[in-house]
């Protein structure tokens, strides 16, 4: 299945039906009076968080989307039969944005969670509903209400606990094989994983999600390389795994980069928990790691991890690390969502 992240829809809900004028007439009845029933409302156009879905590729193939009108009423009192709705549904961790890209609508970040992007028309009024003492036959009816039409983005946010960030052949695809169920394409050659990648991480018991997104190179934030577009999926991470070539020639420079990227794209990521990790050790001797090791907290990196992704070693300890850090994130969201409800009861 392909990967679409970001999809433009054009969404449209039904009118409502109008409202009918209509008069009673029946043989030997003396007094028939109105009748017209209301007209149907029209439908509505819903998103719906939906699990299993961890792609936007259904957009591609359609992008319009229109509910059904509310029929007009009848006469003997009858009411329009209402739109049929539309649902649209989307992966866990979409963005529903305006046309502008920017303003935000929603965020579906809970199965089930539903928005109404565009509410049905509401039927007009029969002439029964006018009918007063001083107006027993009235002639008039309203009309149903016109349709919503509008433009939305949606943008794919992959929920993970943690993220794996670096340079193209840092190793994150051969790291996210190793300690998941993934199948991430792995190949000696740069720009090997085209698509954000999932997978789950067990250790001592418990789980938590790991993303690996396409490498970065300098210049990302300015479109070079694959640039930074998938660097949104990694903004609802509670901790990055920042992981570095043991091989490279220049383990500062490359270490550095990465910084950069991240502080110019923004959206908190610079300030995120970080776990840096020395990768590929296994084809380094001791000298050479314990001297790229020092050339990475030369450059302002603290608690430098050795590991290899191919062989294992390290790993187990780097994911523990990881699974620390989300628990004590997670734990400071409980806390602080715990104090807005207690700081927004009522007290006596």
């Amino acid at each position: 299945m392909k990967f679409l992240d970001l999809a433009k829809v054009y969404v449209r809900s039904g009118a409502g039906g109008n409202g009918a004028v209509s008069f009673r007439r029946e043989k030997f009845v003396e007094y028939g009076g109105p009748d017209g029933g209301d007209g149907g409302d029209g439908g509505d156009v819903v998103v719906v968080a939906t699990d299993g879905l961890n792609t936007l590729i259904d957009f591609r193939y359609q992008q319009h989307f229109k509910a059904g009108n509310g029929r007009a009423g009848a006469g003997r009192q009858k009411t329009g039969a209402s739109g049929a709705d539309v649902i649209l549904k989307a992966p866990v961790g979409t963005e529903i944005l305006e046309e502008d890209g920017e303003t935000l609508i929603a965020d579906l970040t809970e199965p089930g969670q539903r928005v109404v992007l565009a509410r049905g028309g509401n039927g007009g009024w029969g002439n029964l509903r006018f009918k007063t003492a001083t107006n027993q036959a009235p002639r008039n009816a309203n009309p149903g209400q016109e349709a919503v039409e509008r433009t939305v983005w949606l943008r794919l946010k992959l929920i993970a606990d943690a993220g794996l960030v670096g340079l193209p052949n840092a190793g994150k695809s051969t790291f996210l094989a190793a300690t998941t169920n993934a199948k991430p394409k792995i190949a000696d050659y740069p720009f090997t994983t085209l698509a954000p990648q999932l997978g789950v991480v067990g250790v001592d018991g418990r789980e938590f999600v790991l993303a690996d997104i396409p490498g970065l190179i300098e210049g990302a934030h300015e479109g070079r390389g694959l640039g930074d577009q998938f660097l949104g999926h990694v903004e609802r991470c509670a901790v990055l795994l920042h992981l570095i070539d043991g091989t490279s020639e220049d383990v500062a420079g490359d270490y550095l980069t990465i910084l950069d990227e991240l502080e110019a794209y923004g959206a908190g990521l610079a300030e995120k928990p970080r776990i840096t990790a020395l990768n590929k050790i296994d084809a380094l001797s001791e000298e050479a790691a314990s001297a790229a090791r020092e050339a990475l907290e030369e450059a302002g990196a603290t608690n430098v991890r050795l590991l290899s992704g191919a062989s294992g070693e390290g790993v187990p300890g780097a994911l523990r690390a990881l699974r620390a850090e989300i628990e004590k994130a997670r734990g400071a969201e409980k806390k602080a969502e715990a104090e807005e409800e207690e700081g927004g009861a009522w007290r006596p």
